[in-house]
């Protein structure tokens, strides 16, 4: 099933499989790495659900929600 980023539950995994947002965003996330085909898994979510920390490739990185709602995963 695919779905947006932003709806991973906690500890739920999935599979990148597209950034559908504008460029500068999608560069950023290639030079971190987030790029279809890398696996992530939602680690920590900030009370007011605006910020998301993911794990992947060995890394942990903070997300804004307005943005996860443009990558699109696989579970």
């Amino acid at each position: 099933m695919e779905k947006s980023l932003d709806t991973l539950c906690l500890g739920q995994k999935g599979i990148v499989t597209g950034i559908n947002t504008h460029q500068t965003l999608c560069k950023r996330m290639a030079e971190f790495g987030l790029v279809p085909g890398t696996q992530v898994c939602c680690r920590y979510r900030t009370p007011g659900g605006s910020v998301t920390a993911l794990e992947f490739r060995g890394t942990v990185l903070a997300l804004r929600t307005r943005d996860m709602k443009h990558i699109k995963v696989r579970c």
